[in-house]
C-alpha cells in the first residue's frame, strides 16, 4: 500500500505544480538566403526543449524565463546560435536566416554523435520501407544493422544476441515494455512483430553492456521511441504479403499530436511455397495509435494503443523431402490428416503523463495494461514413407526412390490455452545539469497473472506399435512418448527500482570523458527473491583531427523470471528457482573517417559474459522449453566488427562479422556408455547387445544458440544515370546452430545444422518525389512521393534447415529429417506517401 499511496502523491505533485509558472514565448520565421522558409529546421534551447518549423518556416516555442542560449540547425544549412533574455509573460519575435551549408553531413555522421561513449547504436528506421524480405521489415532491419544479432529464420521475429535466445531482449517503444507470445512454434504462426515502422522515429539497439534504467535481461535492449509529428503525413503501402496504412498530425497549434497505423498480412503466398502442401489460411492484422496533448507548455500526457490478431489456419494434405548426402540420398513422403488452428489475440494500453517543473528535468508517471489471449489446437496425423533415392546419374530412375526403408505414421494432438494480463505502473526520472551531469531514477511496480491450460501429447507408429521417442532412459514401451497436462494459475508481484548518473568531463586538451553509473534493483514475489544489478559504463573521445570513441562498459546482468522459464518440460511449476545470472565486460572502439570524400564509420567490440545459475532449454523452430532448473554454468566470448557508411554516394550501406563461442556445463549430469563385445559403442537405435559400460561427464558443451561465425552485408545503389532506380542487397551467412534429437539429455544436442546462407535482393523505382513540383492540379499533387518496387526472396535458391523431424525405419534406425525454410520467391509492393 506504501507503494501506491507514494504513486497517489506524485500525480497529485504534477498536477499541483503545473499551474505555478509563468512562461515565455519565442518565435519567428526561419528562411534562407532566397528568403524561402526552411521546413523542418529545429530551434531550441541548447540542453533544454525545442520544435521545428512548418511548412511556412514558422515556429513557436514556450520557456521558462531568464537567459537561454537559442540554436537553429537544419541538414542543408550552416548552424545559428546567440543568446537571449526573457522575461516573465514576454511573447518575442526572432526571425533566422541561414546560409546554405558547404558540408554535406550524412546519416553515417549523425548516428555516430547520437549515443557517443555507449554501447548503444543507433538504426535508421526509413531503411524498413525498402528492405527486402519475408519476414517484418523492421526486425528485418534490427537483424540486419545490429552487432552480434545473429538469426536463421526470416519468417520470425525472434533473434539471438551474442548467443543468448529469443527471451533474453528487451524491447521497450516509448518506455512500455513489450513481451512476445508465449505458444509460438513457428514463425509461420508469429505474424506480425509489435514495431509498426511506419510510426518510428528513433531506434536505440545495444547488445550488451546497457545502463541501468533498462530492464533485466541477459542480451540486449531494443528502445523504440515513435513519432511526435509537426505536420500532416500519411503514407500507403501493399503488396503480395500485406499492407499498410499510417497517418500522422498535429494540429491546436502543435499542442495535439498523433500517429496511428494499420497493418495486414497474409503469409500464404510464402508458405503455399514450403515442402509441407496443404491448405494454409494467416490472417494477421494489426492496428497501433499514439497520441500526445499539451495541456501546459511543461506538462504533457500521451497514451498509446495496440490490438493485435495473428491467426494461423492450417490444412496439411502431404510432404516430401529430400536429404542427405549425394552418396546416401534418402526421401521422406508424408500424407497427412487433421488440422491446425493457432489464435494469438493481444491488446496494450498505455497512459503517460510527463511533467517538466524546471529546464532539464522531466518526471514520468507511467501506466499499462497488457492483455494476451493465446491458444492452439491441433489434430494430425501423419504417414510416412522414408526410402533410399537412385543416385546413379546414368539410371533411368535417378532421384526416384527404388528402396522403401521405413513406414510409420505419428499423431500429434493438442489443446493449449494461455491467459495472460500484466498491470504495469512506474514513474521515471531524469534531471540534466549544464549538460555535464545527468541523474536518472526510476521506480516500478507489476502484476502479472498467468491461467495456463495444457493438453498435449503425441505418438510415433512403427510397424504396428507405438515407439517413444528419447524418453529419460531410452527404454521402448507402449506409453505415449510425449503426454503433458497441466492446469497453472499464477498471480505474482514485481517491484523495480534504479538509479543512474551520467558524467561529462573535459580534460586540458579537450579530450572528453564520459562516464555512467548505475545501480537496479527488483524483488519477485514467486520465489521471494530479491537482487541488485550494478552497472558502469565509461567512454573516451580524445580532441584528433577524425573522431574516435574508445568505451568499456559491463556490469552484473539478471535474467528476470518469467512463465516459461520457471514451468519444466513436464507442465510443473518449479517455485525454487533464482533468476539467471551474467557478468558483462565490453570494451570497444569507434573511428569515422572519410574515404572517396565520403564519411564513414569502423566499429568493434569485444565481450566475454560469466553466466551462473543458468536454466538449461532446448529449441524446436522457435519454441523454448526450459528444465527449470538452476542447474548449469556457462559463458560467452567473442568479438564484433562493422563498417558503414557511403560506398556508393548518397546512400548508406554496412558489412558486419561476428565471431563467438557459448559454451555450458549442467552440473552433475552423466550418461552410461554402452559397448559391444568388440569393445565398438553402442548407438540409440542400434541393434548391438551391449556387454559393457563406462561412466562419462559431459562437461562444457555447446549452448543451442552457438552460431561460431555471422557475417552479413546490407548493401545500396542507385542505376548510373537512373537515380530513380534503385538496388538494395542483404546477405546474410551464418554457421550452423547445435541440435539433438528429442530427448530430455542436452548432452546429445551437440549436432550442427548446415550454414545458413541466404541473399534477398530488392529493385524499386520512384515514381514521384517532393523535389518535383507538378504545375497542373491533379490528384498527384497530394503525393509526396510513390514507388514501386521487385523483390527477389532467397536468390540463390538454397535450402535452409529451421528444425528437423525424427523418425524411424523398420530396423529401429533414427534419422533426422530437415524441416526447411522459404526458396525463391518473387514479390512485388508499392508505397505511396501522403
Amino acid at each position: 500500500m506504501a507503494f501506491f499511496r507514494y504513486v497517489f502523491s506524485l500525480v497529485l505533485l504534477l498536477i499541483s505544480l503545473a499551474g505555478f509558472s509563468q512562461d515565455a514565448i519565442l518565435f519567428g520565421r526561419i528562411t534562407d538566403e532566397q528568403n524561402k522558409p526552411v521546413v523542418e529546421a529545429a530551434v531550441a534551447v541548447i540542453g533544454g526543449k525545442g520544435t521545428t518549423t512548418d511548412e511556412n518556416g514558422f515556429y513557436e516555442l514556450t520557456l521558462k524565463p531568464g537567459t537561454l542560449d537559442i540554436t537553429v540547425s537544419h541538414l542543408n544549412y550552416d548552424r545559428k546560435t546567440l543568446t537571449l533574455k526573457l522575461t516573465a509573460g514576454e511573447k518575442k519575435e526572432l526571425n533566422f536566416r541561414l546560409n546554405a551549408s558547404q558540408r554535406v553531413i550524412s546519416e553515417v555522421e549523425i548516428t555516430s554523435e547520437r549515443y557517443e561513449g555507449t554501447s548503444t547504436i543507433s538504426i535508421d528506421p526509413e531503411i524498413a520501407k525498402i528492405i527486402a524480405t519475408p519476414g517484418d521489415p523492421f526486425m528485418a532491419l534490427v537483424k540486419a544493422a545490429a552487432l552480434g544479432l545473429a538469426s536463421n529464420n526470416e519468417l520470425s521475429s525472434g533473434y539471438s544476441v551474442r548467443g543468448g535466445n529469443f527471451d533474453e531482449n528487451l524491447i521497450y517503444v516509448n518506455d512500455v515494455e513489450i513481451y512476445r507470445p508465449f505458444l509460438a512454434r513457428s514463425g509461420q504462426q508469429e505474424g506480425l512483430s509489435f514495431v509498426n515502422s511506419d510510426m518510428v522515429e528513433n531506434v536505440a539497439f545495444s547488445s550488451g553492456g546497457y545502463e541501468a534504467r533498462y530492464g533485466d535481461k541477459m542480451s540486449s535492449v531494443l528502445d523504440v521511441t515513435y513519432k511526435r509529428p509537426t505536420r500532416f503525413r500519411a503514407s500507403v503501402s501493399g503488396g503480395l504479403l500485406g499492407g499498410t496504412l499510417h497517418v500522422e498530425d498535429a494540429t491546436l497549434k502543435k499542442r495535439l499530436r498523433y500517429v496511428t497505423g494499420l497493418r495486414f498480412r497474409s503469409n500464404n503466398y510464402i508458405l503455399r511455397a514450403l515442402d509441407t502442401k496443404g491448405e494454409y489460411k494467416p490472417f494477421f492484422v494489426d492496428w497501433q495509435g499514439y497520441v500526445e496533448y499539451s495541456i501546459r507548455e511543461n506538462l504533457e500526457i500521451s497514451a498509446l494503443g495496440m490490438y493485435s490478431l495473428n491467426s494461423y489456419n492450417f490444412v496439411p494434405q502431404n510432404r516430401q523431402t529430400s536429404f542427405g548426402t549425394v552418396n546416401q540420398a534418402y526421401s521422406l513422403r508424408v500424407f497427412f490428416e487433421g488440422r491446425e488452428v493457432t489464435r494469438f489475440r493481444t491488446g496494450l494500453g498505455a497512459l503517460t503523463l510527463n511533467y517538466k517543473p524546471i529546464d532539464g528535468m522531466s518526471l514520468k508517471l507511467i501506466g499499462s495494461f497488457t492483455d494476451t489471449r493465446e491458444s492452439e489446437r491441433f489434430d494430425v496425423l501423419g504417414q510416412y514413407f522414408l526410402g533410399e533415392l537412385d543416385n546413379n546419374l546414368g539410371s533411368e530412375t535417378f532421384g526416384q526412390t527404388v528402396n522403401e526403408t521405413g513406414v510409420g505414421s505419428y499423431l500429434n494432438h493438442a489443446r493449449n490455452y494461455l491467459d495472460g494480463r500484466i498491470i504495469n505502473i512506474q514513474h521515471k526520472g531524469t534531471h540534466t545539469l549544464n549538460d555535464m551531469v545527468t541523474f536518472r531514477w526510476g521506480a516500478g511496480y507489476n502484476k502479472e497473472l498467468i491461467d495456463d491450460r495444457i493438453r498435449e501429447w503425441n505418438a510415433v507408429d512403427s510397424t504396428g506399435y507405438f515407439l517413444p521417442y528419447f524418453g529419460p532412459q531410452d527404454t521402448a514401451s507402449n506409453a505415449l512418448p510425449y503426454f503433458l497436462k497441466s492446469t497453472i494459475n499464477l498471480n505474482n508481484d514485481r517491484f523495480t527500482a534504479y538509479y543512474e548518473n551520467a558524467f561529462t568531463f573535459r580534460t586540458a586538451d579537450s579530450t572528453r570523458i564520459l562516464l555512467n553509473v548505475g545501480v537496479r534493483a527488483q524483488y519477485f514475489s514467486f520465489n521471494n527473491e530479491f537482487f541488485a544489478s550494478p552497472r558502469l559504463s565509461l567512454g573516451i573521445i580524445p580532441n584528433w583531427k577524425r573522431k574516435a570513441v574508445f568505451r568499456v562498459a559491463g556490469g552484473l546482468y539478471y535474467q528476470q523470471l518469467f512463465y516459461r522459464e520457471y514451468r519444466n518440460l513436464f507442465g510443473q511449476v518449479n517455485t525454487d528457482i533464482k533468476a539467471q545470472r551474467s557478468v558483462h565486460a565490453i570494451v570497444g572502439f569507434d573511428y569515422v573517417f572519410k574515404i572517396w570524400k565520403r564519411p564513414f564509420k569502423f566499429t568493434t567490440e569485444a565481450y566475454y559474459k560469466y553466466m551462473d545459475r543458468l536454466i538449461p532449454y532446448e529449441v524446436d523452430n522457435i519454441r523454448l522449453r526450459y528444465y527449470a532448473e538452476n542447474n548449469a554454468k556457462g559463458f560467452a566470448a567473442g568479438i564484433d566488427f562493422k563498417i558503414n557508411g557511403e560506398f556508393v554516394k548518397g546512400v548508406e550501406s554496412w558489412a558486419s562479422l561476428s565471431i563467438m563461442g557459448t559454451q555450458e556445463d549442467i552440473l552433475n549430469d552423466f550418461f552410461y556408455q554402452k559397448y559391444d563385445i568388440n569393445g565398438n559403442k553402442v548407438l540409440p537405435g542400434s541393434n548391438a547387445v551391449a556387454v559393457d559400460s563406462s561412466i562419462v561427464f559431459p562437461g562444457y558443451i555447446p549452448r543451442p544458440m552457438d552460431q561460431r561465425v555471422n557475417f552479413a552485408i546490407f548493401f545500396q545503389d542507385n542505376i548510373p544515370k537512373l537515380p530513380d532506380f534503385k538496388v538494395n542487397v542483404t546477405l546474410v551467412l551464418g554457421t550452423g546452430m547445435p541440435y539433438g534429437p528429442p530427448s530430455y539429455d542436452r548432452f546429445r544436442d551437440t549436432l550442427r545444422m548446415p550454414f545458413y546462407r541466404r541473399v534477398d535482393i530488392g529493385f524499386s523505382y520512384q515514381l514521384l518525389r517532393a523535389e518535383r513540383k507538378i504545375k497542373k492540379k491533379t490528384f498527384l499533387n497530394y503525393f509526396r512521393s510513390a514507388w514501386i518496387g521487385v523483390d527477389v526472396f532467397n536468390l540463390l535458391g538454397i535450402n535452409n534447415t529451421v528444425s528437423y523431424l525424427w523418425i524411424r525405419d523398420t530396423g529401429s534406425r533414427v534419422y533426422s529429417v530437415p524441416t526447411y525454410l522459404t526458396p525463391r520467391l518473387i514479390n512485388a509492393r508499392f508505397v505511396i506517401d501522403f
